[in-house]
């Protein structure tokens, strides 16, 4: 049996300093570190190898090419531009987050480094890219069975059921890569904060105390959360491809999710309806209370046919079979997530 390779970072910083306190904070953790010290490394490492990584701490200030550099040529990049980033900066000008945000920043940390955050942001970084690897994995197996379809109704109840159904229908989209991580996003915006109502405020916190999936399974075990679902919806004709998600919770306030806060920046969740709506579809509309949405990707004249019989393949990351050592390289520990374990976290 192979065994399980951990996760790898690429940790870019001009300052030894910055990056050694990086190493020193991560020391327990079971991460395979990749250490640059100028923005031209911090991009040729990655662009040479770009399967190898499962996230990107950059620092915004680097001389010659420096962290929005390197983040543009990221997030053009066929394979890396999905992968997590990370900026660590000093800054906190709002029109500076703002701008991150829009060029591709998934996440942020504040100089000087708060270890329970730090630990916090790379986890949730790393496992949410792990999901995205786990879907599009699904996504491969599972598209010759909805060449056929035009429309349907599932329903389901856990995080698995949750990951395998966006992987499914993400197969019928024209980009099934960028619809797959939305629909995932939003099934379990449905489950997490719908039906089990966990807040995004609660959800922070049990991040930060690496508690969040024992407070899924325990709502989850509730009795008046045991026999709810979420409901989705699909259909599919020659101009568009329609998601209708539908939870039995309360609702929440989506409007304020629907744009990005520079005040939730520094927070490692609340960005999934976001990324959902600028990257994964071309409307996105809550009708209600927000327990439910409806999620449409418009389709140009001929595509539906194409997406059906093409026998699409996507450049997915391959799992990594090697491990070469490298003088860059730090091996520290953390136990993260990946595909067996059967526990990914949620963008929001």
């Amino acid at each position: 049996m192979m065994a399980e390779i951990s996760p790898r970072l690429l940790v870019a910083d001009d300052e030894p300093f910055a990056l050694s306190f990086i190493f020193t904070l991560l020391k327990n953790e079971n991460y395979r570190i990749t250490a640059a010290c100028d923005g031209v490394e911090a991009w040729n490492l990655p662009e040479s190898s770009p399967e190898d990584y499962d996230a990107v701490i950059l620092d915004r200030k680097m001389p010659g090419l420096d962290g929005m550099g390197v983040l543009a040529r990221i997030k053009t990049h066929e394979v890396l531009k999905m992968v997590p980033v990370i900026f660590q900066t000093s800054m906190d000008d709002e029109r500076d987050i703002l701008e991150g945000f829009k060029a591709g920043v998934d996440y942020y940390l504040t100089k000087p480094y708060n270890k329970d955050i730090l630990l916090a942001v790379v986890k949730t970084a790393v496992s949410s890219y792990a999901v995205y690897k786990s879907l599009l994995l699904d996504v491969r197996q599972t598209l010759h069975a909805l060449r056929l379809m035009t429309k349907g109704s599932f329903e389901f109840r856990t995080m698995e059921e949750a990951r395998m159904l966006a992987g499914l229908l993400a197969g019928i989209s024209p980009n099934p890569d960028k619809t797959a991580i939305g629909l995932w996003e939003l099934m379990f915006n449905s489950l997490e904060h719908g039906n089990l109502g966990i807040t995004f405020k609660e959800k922070s916190r049990l991040i930060e105390k690496d508690t969040w999936y024992l407070e899924i399974l325990r709502r989850m075990a509730l009795p008046e959360n045991a026999a709810k679902k979420v409901f989705v919806e699909f259909e599919h004709s020659e101009k568009e491809l329609r998601f209708l998600i539908r939870d039995q919770g309360r609702g929440f306030d989506w409007e304020s999710f629907m744009e990005l806060n520079p005040e939730r920046a520094f927070e490692p969740n609340g960005r999934g309806i976001y990324m959902a709506r600028t990257l994964s579809f071309d409307r996105l509309e809550y009708p209600g209370a927000g327990n439910e949405v409806s999620a449409v990707i418009v389709l140009k004249k001929g595509q539906r046919s194409e997406v059906r019989g093409s026998g699409w393949k996507a450049n997915f990351p391959e799992p990594l079979t090697s491990d070469p050592e490298s003088s860059h390289e730090y091996h520290l520990k953390h136990p993260a997530f990946r595909r067996s374990s059967r526990k990914p976290d949620a963008g929001n």
